[in-house]
């Protein structure tokens, strides 16, 4: 039986000794709260199962910051998935349903959203929440150009006739809006006075079933129980995320119960984690899916003949099972097989002499590739080994730089890379997939790809009603998009994740939405 954290402190100290933090971050100390939790200390063999137990949760890293407009990483939204709401969001079949609107309608020229907002709903510091908010959160990324901006491209207005209703015009067909709305926090509600007194980066406020009570940069951040949730106040005290980057240490500290969840898993330890008793295991397939992309705003990557080159020269069956010892699926695309909008394409075998063929057409004998990976994703540092020694086999020399995350996302954005590798999530409509990443016009596009045949597609796409002739637009795109090499495909990822079997109710989900709600700890 695993010990039961009542206050978090003592296994936290313990967590961030095996994980060797250095703890001396900046605190911030939201509700003067941080200090009384932290001289009560203690906790009891199998728990209480009330409402004061705290849940230890491991992650991987530490958020860029909590700006869910603002923020594309993973990290932050594993908190900040317990922190805000949406409009809409997806249940555990990842079908949309009511969240902060309870109902909607649309009108016959499927032009006009009408939603109807649910009654009663607070923020966490027990303003009310009314159509205003969702009009300013919406306004705010599509005026401000924020990340998810490219999810509003077709909205032509956010209105709020009443208190009660939200009214979104589009100037087209959009079939995938709901998804564009709910499929991750990033298009949460947020407060306005929490965005203008510049306190959202750090203490956002938001109507989920958490709030934010504590945050000590470098060490962990602590979430206490929304008691009045529109959802129903959780049935656990709160949880304390704690950033720890080496899947052995989050491993170890599980076993030993000093947290009580992780998603930082060393894959090769699946097969042997499925008999261990003092640990609750969850694999299943993801919507994720990883990538390598490659700068065409330099040369001779430019060049598709040596994009292509690169598709042949790297040896995808070595890279998922270093990564992902064989729970991943290789994928040359980026929707997986699990999902209805699943298209084949396996044109890239693994053909160093077609790479070298490749590479003497387009007039490259030999290059030098700057490869971005990161520190926070082991991933990334372990492909690049192998991709280091399948390029040099046909005259590319890598070198390879591996930041933190936060450093990683400032690369990216400025173009400062010949080659990185990452992955996207929350994807599930297949827009998510493709629009932002490969159209001329996507935020996301750091790559800097530009087809015309390939906008026209993804354009349509977003305006076909037909599901049969939606899939086939999307195909042609895949397809296309593969065949440029605007991104190089590698695997979709499985979901693992580990916690204590004294958790009850908590579900592995296929976007990986990090949700504790729901969960008590058994009795």
């Amino acid at each position: 039986m695993m010990r039961r954290i009542l206050t978090a402190t003592g296994a936290v100290a313990a967590v961030l000794a095996l994980a060797a933090c250095s703890g001396g971050g900046d605190a911030v100390d939201i509700d003067g709260s941080a200090d009384a939790t932290a001289a009560e200390g203690g906790g009891s063999d199998g728990g209480s199962g009330g409402s004061d137990d705290v849940l230890i949760a491991a992650i991987g890293g530490e958020p860029d910051q909590l700006d869910p407009h603002k923020s594309s990483a993973y990290f932050t939204f594993e908190v900040l998935e317990n922190v805000y709401d949406t409009l809409v969001e997806p249940d555990d079949d990842l079908k949309m349903q009511p969240a902060l609107a309870e109902s909607w309608d649309l009108s016959e020229d499927q032009l006009t959203w009408t939603f109807h907002l649910r009654d009663g709903v607070t923020f966490q510091d027990g303003s009310p929440f009314t159509s205003a908010d969702v009009v300013y959160s919406y306004n705010r990324i599509i005026d401000e150009d924020l990340s998810p901006a490219w999810r509003f491209s077709a909205v032509e207005s956010v209105e709020a006739p009443d208190d009660d209703t939200v009214v979104i015009t589009v100037s087209q067909p959009t079939p995938n809006l709901l998804s564009s709305l709910g499929s991750y926090k990033g298009l949460a509600i947020v407060k306005e006075d929490n965005v203008t007194s510049g306190d959202i980066t750090t203490a956002p406020i938001g109507t989920g079933p958490f709030s934010l009570t504590e945050y000590v940069s470098g060490d962990h951040i602590t979430l206490e129980a929304n008691p009045d949730y529109w959802g129903g106040a959780p049935k656990i005290g709160g949880v304390r995320f704690t950033f720890i980057s080496e899947p052995a240490t989050a491993l170890a500290a599980l076993r030993s119960g000093e947290i009580d969840w992780t998603d930082t898993i060393p894959p090769q330890q699946v097969e042997t984690l499925e008999g261990d008793a003092d640990v609750t295991l969850g694999v299943g397939p993801s919507n994720d899916y990883w990538y390598l992309a490659l700068n065409q705003h330099r040369e001779p990557w430019n060049d598709v003949r040596v994009r292509q080159a690169v598709a042949y020269a790297i040896d995808r069956d070595s890279i998922l099972q270093a990564t992902s010892y064989g729970t991943a699926v290789a994928n040359q695309l980026a929707i997986p097989e699990t999902s209805g909008w699943f298209t084949a394409y396996d044109t890239y075998s693994y053909d160093p002499d077609k790479a070298r063929e490749l590479l003497a057409e387009a007039g490259v004998t030999s290059a030098t590739i700057d490869m971005l990976a990161t520190s926070d994703y082991p991933e990334t540092s372990t492909a690049s080994q192998i991709i280091a020694a399948n390029l040099a086999d046909v005259g590319i020399t890598m070198n390879i730089r591996t930041p933190d995350f936060a450093t990683w996302l400032d690369e990216q954005n400025t173009g400062n890379f010949d080659m990185l590798m990452m992955s996207w999530i929350g994807n599930l409509d297949p827009d998510d997939f493709y629009y932002s990443q490969h159209h001329s016009g996507g935020g996301s596009n750091a790559q800097g790809y530009s087809n015309p045949e390939v906008d026209a597609l993804l354009d349509a796409g977003r305006t076909e009603t037909d599901e049969a002739a939606r899939k086939d637009i999307y195909a042609q795109a895949a397809t296309k998009i593969a065949d440029d090499a605007s991104y190089i495909y590698l695997y979709n990822p499985a979901v693992i994740q580990a916690w204590s079997p004294d958790l009850v109710d908590y579900v592995a989900r296929g976007d990986k939405a990090i949700r504790f709600r729901g969960v008590s700890f058994a009795q």
